[in-house]
């Protein structure tokens, strides 16, 4: 991820960022901010069961950026699907809808970066 969108994800303080491939597989993970590690099962607790939310949600718009799907605690988790339907979940703190669109179009372009690699094999974990 960029150092710019890191920046602005830095700036919401705790956020975890995941990239879930088509079979559910995790493709990356990376947690941002001062995050402890008994927190960590639950931050993938948390993104895991908003993947059926963002299931969801997918068939009810045509926008990839589906912006907040759901909360917990004081945790929100921000989605963008791609169209070849690869979730991206942001778990954060703050509420700021700018910053994580944002985020997103980085994330997503360097995602596409690496499937322009030819030593990528598609759906496999991101390194």
């Amino acid at each position: 991820v960029s150092t710019q969108s890191t920046g602005l994800i830095l700036k919401m303080s705790n956020a975890v960022f995941v990239i879930v491939g088509k079979n559910d597989n995790p493709l990356y993970e990376a947690e941002f901010g001062s995050k402890k590690d008994e927190h960590k099962h639950m931050s993938q607790f948390v993104l895991h069961s908003a993947l059926d939310l963002v299931d969801e949600k997918v068939w009810t718009t045509n926008s990839k950026q589906l912006k907040v799907v759901d909360h917990f605690s004081n945790l929100y988790i921000s989605a963008f699907v791609s169209a070849g339907h690869i979730r991206f979940l942001l778990l954060h703190e703050k509420k700021d809808e700018d910053n994580v669109k944002a985020f997103f179009s980085d994330a997503y372009e360097l995602y596409l970066r690496v499937l322009l690699n030819p030593f990528y094999q598609l759906n496999s974990p991101i390194k």
